[in-house]
């Protein structure tokens, strides 16, 4: 009965106002409070998930990291890297040439910099790098922000130091585990260097371009001078090259990078790193690249001199300063004089490619042109090729003459001749009867060259080509008489040398000193020669004759005014290589034509092409120098001018020769003899 007393049954006493009868109603719950408790439920929510997936991701990134981390050889055992050594190559003068090693830039204190140098990098590259530890999470945020707003990226999302881990310990490859491994070298950079001697491993290691690593080999390769005088505009146009060294590299793509030096500027100027003004002035006066020296050829000559440092001091572990002969402004001349006349004449002769070597008498090298174009081929003709030189050989073979009691007036026979089945003609396929040595040679008669060459033995001759610098290999022949052998141009060239200075053999070469980076002299060249290889008497004969090639032989259209000048043509079989190597008192410079693949030219022969360089080059090379014979002795032609009957013939030879007709013979007055200097 007493839970019946409790039950709460219907009421029936409370009725709407319509009548009708309804059961007892609960009071309902406040609208706000279920508004509070929902709010408070999903803040809970996101905090919880927000946490939860926070720390999921913290856990992910700390095993990613130690398991990336655990790739790289132990922090305590991370070293930087000791810098390649960089090899300064100097001209002459004294004056920059190339920088060679894998740094390609002698090291440079950050103190000794302009302050606007670095920060010009900071600016534009890492404009809080003093401010964090390595990673830059707000310059990441940055970064991210500008590309999904397609805002354009003035900085990138990676720090200084980060780049410098990436050029210090890691590959180029864009990877996650690349960026992770990135982050990691970077905090540990952070935690044992300073802020400055990261700021100064940046700048020495660093990519510019067109081969040029780190800031000093940068200023010297654009600017032409070291990175200490860098001026603000310069250092805007380096520090622009960060984006994409190649691709916005001065001397390839001018106006980018101007447009991404003037970005620079302006980024610095927002830093407050310079004042409106110095942007204002560097905007209006933006640097301009330099070209480079010989355009490339003088790369050909820093490679023979990357060569020869082997055998001078060895295996180089430290900066050095390598001293040279070459002479930039013949340099230059040298392989304007080559690019000009291939670009103006060898489609028409067939000729794609060539090579120039000049040399002191004294065999100090001054230029030295490996071939047309380096960037588009790095092999060194100059140095490497051999080919048949042809007529250009012939010098040793009447100098073998001389040494067996003929002189320049001694007469031969230009007629047929049949040596064991082999019959050698002359180009023209005509024979001139009795003619002396001196015309013989002048005017590169082959029956005559051979007749000498059999009557002192071809292994004679192969030796007195030796005996004067020749080092290649000569089979001992009939045929060596006319050039069958292959050698380099250097080579010959350097075997003329002899005749140029009075008959002393030489070594060409071109490292006079080497230099640690402190001064310390690494290697000193001496005095050297070969010794006396011809004498004096044979040197004013071979002089004597070999003049008369330019006078009224084959090199007739080689021209040097005010000089004494000699020398000897050279065409080998079917017209596959030209030479032309000349001398003066002063300079002894060489010419070779062809192709590689040793494919016959069009006719170019000794006497066009080559003679045309040579002489375009020995103009500009000898500009200033005080004028001097070439070495003389108390022997003198007493025959007087070639009769009539013999020259008239010979000069339409000419004409086969330098592929057009000449005048007859004019003979110029010959200076007095003098004594041997």
């Amino acid at each position: 009965m007493a839970r019946i007393d409790r039950r709460r049954e219907p009421r029936f006493d409370d009725s709407d106002d319509d009548g009708v009868l309804r059961a007892e109603r609960r009071p309902k719950r406040a609208p706000a409070r279920a508004k509070r408790r929902q709010s408070r439920s999903f803040f809970g929510a996101l905090v919880y998930w927000s946490f939860t997936l926070g720390l999921w991701g913290a856990i992910l990134g700390g095993g990613l990291a130690v398991y990336y981390g655990s790739r790289l050889p132990p922090i305590d055992q991370l070293a930087v890297p000791k810098r390649p050594p960089n090899i300064a190559i100097m001209d002459v003068n004294g004056e920059l040439l190339a920088n060679r090693g894998d740094t390609g830039g002698a090291a440079v204190r950050l103190t000794d910099l302009p302050p606007y140098v670095p920060k010009a990098f900071i600016a534009i590259e890492d404009r809080r790098f003093y401010s964090h530890w390595g990673v830059d999470p707000v310059g990441v945020g940055r970064a991210i922000m500008r590309n999904v707003s397609g805002g354009g990226a003035v900085q990138g999302g990676s720090t200084l130091t980060q780049q410098l881990a990436k050029n210090l310990f890691l590959t180029q490859e864009r990877t996650i585990s690349r960026k992770i491994q990135e982050a990691i070298l970077a905090l540990w950079l952070e935690h044992k260097y300073s802020k400055d001697q990261i700021l100064e491993l940046y700048l020495n290691r660093v990519y510019f371009g067109s081969g040029a690593y780190g800031v000093e080999a940068a200023a010297e390769r654009y600017f032409g001078h070291d990175a200490k005088t860098l001026t603000l505009s310069e250092a805007a146009l380096l520090a622009g090259l960060m984006k994409a060294p190649s691709k916005l590299a001065p001397d390839r793509n001018p106006e980018g990078a101007a447009e991404r030096a003037a970005q620079v500027v302006a980024a610095m100027a927002q830093e407050g790193h310079i004042t409106e003004a110095m942007a204002k002035a560097a905007l209006a006066r933006p640097a301009q690249a330099r070209r480079d020296i010989g355009a490339g050829s003088i790369n050909y000559a820093a490679d023979y001199v990357m060569d020869a440092l082997d055998d001078t001091i060895g295996a180089i572990d430290q900066d050095i300063v390598v001293a040279t002969t070459i002479d930039s402004r013949m340099q230059m001349a040298a392989e304007g004089a080559l690019t000009q006349e291939l670009d103006e004449k060898g489609a028409k002769f067939g000729v794609t490619q060539g090579a120039l070597v000049a040399l002191d008498p004294n065999g100090a090298i001054r230029a030295l042109v490996g071939g047309r174009d380096y960037s588009q081929s790095q092999y060194n003709r100059a140095v490497s090729a051999k080919r048949q030189p042809g007529s250009a050989f012939k010098p040793f073979v009447y100098l073998a003459g001389l040494e067996n009691g003929l002189t320049p007036d001694s007469v031969r026979e230009d007629g047929p001749l049949n040596v064991k089945g082999w019959r050698p003609e002359n180009y023209s396929h005509e024979y001139f009867g009795p003619v002396t040595l001196t015309k013989a040679l002048s005017l590169s008669l082959n029956t005559v060259a051979v007749r000498v060459g059999l009557e002192v033995g071809p292994k004679t001759v192969a030796k007195t080509a030796h005996r004067l610098g020749v080092q290649s290999d000569l089979q001992a022949n009939a045929s060596i008489a006319l050039g069958t052998s292959e050698v380099t141009p250097l080579e010959l060239v350097g075997a003329y040398a002899p005749f140029a200075n009075g008959g002393i053999g030489v070594q060409p070469y071109a490292i006079t000193k080497v230099t640690a980076a402190g001064g310390k002299t690494l290697y000193q060249r001496k005095n050297f020669s070969l010794g006396r290889v011809v004498s004096p008497q044979n040197v004013a004969m071979m002089n004597d004759m070999m003049r008369e090639t330019l006078l009224t032989g084959t090199a007739r259209r080689a021209e040097l005014s005010g000089w004494e000048a000699a020398g000897k043509t050279g065409t080998s079989q079917d017209f596959r290589d030209a030479w032309f190597i000349g001398y003066t008192s002063r300079l002894v410079a060489g010419v070779w034509l062809g192709n590689d693949d040793n494919s016959p030219t069009k006719k170019a022969s000794g006497g066009n092409l080559p003679v045309e360089i040579w002489s375009r080059f020995m103009t500009v090379a000898h500009k200033g120098a005080p004028v001097a014979g070439l070495p003389a002795g108390a022997w003198r032609s007493e025959t007087g001018a070639m009769p009539e009957e013999i020259a008239k013939p010979i000069d339409d030879l000419i004409g086969l020769f330098t592929g057009e007709p000449k005048p007859a013979p004019r003979r110029e007055a010959r200076p007095a003899p003098r004594p041997m200097v």
